[in-house]
This record gives structure tokens, sequence and C-alpha cells, in this order.
């Protein structure tokens, strides 16, 4: 079954024990719009309460009435759509700021005047300003920035000449799930590939990597093309192996120093490249393979849902990456927001176009 179809198998489980609370924990990734659409309804008019972990922002102002957000180390709840908290988060975050500054100051201001007079005549004085400065309620600092990811894939040279020829192509493990699928792909072209879940555009993928075999039909990749694939499901050899010793272990040669500024610079934390790799969120479990990915350098990237798991800022370095590509892109994503600006043709399973 693809991801979507287990998604949606679980999800009428569930709701068909009719519990009292829901808990959903990244709900659309895996489900075509038409499904997100679907749930998004359903919570709406669901009289129970729910708790929804997701990145999917559109959904969220769907679906929610409160927000609870996670944020230096602390929970905050906020009342409204999740636009509207947004811009109540960005208000107090400015008013925080500007009063820890303040404070700051006057701390500063404290300690210089207690160093100055700690032993002379007004020795009295600054023990007493020491006192007020050992009982203030001392803010903490913000963390000013999230940890932003720097996507880039390496591109080997490419011709714009026809790289892809798939014929009458029929694909799928017993029987097929695709039938007759046609198209071609020159070099240098951005193309994405949309359908409703279990469709089989991932049996389709892994039918072109040559992961699975076909059933007829045919497909040929010109003896330029050098593949880079990104697969759906993250999963692992070992799951107790670290970032770093997933990294290290594909790439021997690389120095540990190197292996840590290149996890880094996919936004994986010092912290979280040291943890074993079952042990992180699925979005950190998706840098770390698109680490791996950019360290194989490549003219034709194959892409099954990419953006699942990935926050905004994730997303936004991705597509720019993808944009600035030299090769070819092969995507098969349901984020419309997310390829609609820098992909050149749509290729539509259901429609076969």
């Amino acid at each position: 079954m693809s991801g979507g179809q287990r998604a949606k198998v679980i999800l009428a489980k569930l709701l068909l024990e009719k519990p009292d609370i829901l808990l959903l924990d990244e709900p659309t990734n895996f489900l075509d719009k038409e499904h997100v659409t679907w749930l998004a309804e359903y919570l709406s008019r669901l009289p129970n309460a729910f708790l929804v972990v997701s990145h999917d922002y559109d959904f969220l102002e769907r679906i929610s009435t409160r927000i609870c957000d996670i944020d230096n180390g602390k929970i905050t709840k906020y009342f409204g759509t999740y636009s509207e908290f947004t811009r109540k988060k960005a208000l107090l975050r400015e008013d925080y700021i500007r009063q820890y500054a303040a404070q700051q100051k006057t701390i500063k201001k404290t300690e210089e005047f207690i160093r100055r007079n700690i032993a002379g005549r007004k020795s009295k004085m600054a023990r007493g300003r020491q006192k007020q400065l050992d009982r203030m309620d001392k803010m903490e600092a913000l963390e000013q920035k999230e940890i932003k990811p720097h996507f880039r894939f390496e591109a080997l040279p490419l011709t714009t000449t026809e790289h892809l020829k798939v014929k009458h192509l029929d694909v799928g493990y017993h029987y097929p799930v695709l039938s007759d699928i046609s198209f071609s792909i020159k070099g240098g072209e951005k193309i994405v590939m949309t359908g409703f879940n279990g469709i089989g555009k991932s049996t389709l993928l892994k039918t072109l990597i040559s992961q699975i075999p076909s059933l007829s039909g045919s497909f040929r990749f010109s003896e330029q093309v050098k593949i880079g694939y990104f697969e759906q499901e993250l999963a692992w050899a070992d799951i107790e192996k670290t970032p770093i010793q997933i990294v290290s272990d594909a790439y021997p040669p690389l120095a540990i120093k190197d292996v840590r500024k290149r996890l880094a610079g996919c936004g994986i934390s010092s912290k979280h490249a040291m943890q074993e790799i079952g042990t992180l969120s699925g979005g950190e479990q998706a840098k770390v393979k698109m680490c791996l990915l950019m360290m194989k350098p490549c003219n034709f990237l194959i892409m099954d849902e990419p953006t699942n798991h990935l926050d905004a800022l994730a997303k936004e370095s991705l597509k720019t990456a993808l944009e600035e590509f030299e090769g070819t892109v092969l995507l098969v994503s349901h984020e419309e927001a997310f390829y609609r600006e820098w992909t050149q043709k749509v290729i539509d399973i259901e429609k076969k176009i």
C-alpha cells in the first residue's frame, strides 16, 4: 500500500472508534489534496475535542480555534485561527524583545555601578544594588532565529535532448496498478507528477529506478543520466545509528568535522547529529536523507513526496534548491503551493496527461 493509503486506513480505524478526544500527529502527510480537504471539513464539524500536530499551515487555518505554540522551551496557548496566532505571536515577541533589551540595559548599568563602588565610599549602596540584582526576575534570552537549512544539489552536465522515454508502461507488484503510461522528459525539465493516493506514483518511480521490475512496456534513460533518488519512506538499515555515523558510513573518506558541517548545513543541530536516527522527528530524518542525496552529484533528480515532514523553512529552502538545480527534476507531490512556481509541466497520472 502507498503511504497515503496506509494513512487513510489508520484514520478510518481511528474515526470509527469514535474517541472522546482525537490526537493526530501530522495527519496530512502522504494525503492527496482531496483527502486533506475532506479531513479538514470533518474536523471542522466534529463536536469532540482534537489536538493536531502539523506543518501544513493551510490545513491548520481551516481547522483550528486554539494554537498551542512550543517556543523557547515553553508552551503558550493562543485563541483564534492559525493566521491570527502568527500575528499575535509576532507582536508579543517584539514586545518581549523590547522588554528584554531594556532589562539587559538596566542590569549592565547596575553591574557597572557595583563594580566601580563595591570597595569605595558607596560600598553599602553597591551591596544593596547587588541584592536588588539577585532578587530580580531575569528574563530569558529568546532564540533569535530558527535553524534554516540550506539545500543545494550538485548537477552533472546534461544536454537538453530527451533523457527519459516511457512507452506503454505497466507497473505494479503482482498486477498492474498503473497501465499504459507514456511520457518523455528532456534535460533540464522540471516535471511534477500528481494523482490520488494509491494510484501508483511511488510504484512508478520505484520501477524507473529499477527497484522493482516493470510488468510490461518499456522505459529508457539516456547514457548521460545519473539519478539521484529521494524515497518517500523514512527507512534506515539501523535505527540506532546517529546521523554522523550514517553519513560517515556512506562516505568513509569524509572527516568527522566535515560530516558535522554538512549535517549542520541541512539544519541538523549538533545535539541531533549525535542522537539515534530512530529517535529523531520525521522532519529531522528527512533532512538527513536530503544531506545524503546532496553529497551524490547527479543530473536527474527523482523525488517522492520530499516535503512530507518538512517545516516551512525547510520547504522554502528545498524549493529554491530544486529551482536552481541545472539538471532534470521528476517530482511526485500533493503540495501545489510547493511546485507551482518552478515546474514546467504537470503529468496527471489519473488522466494520463
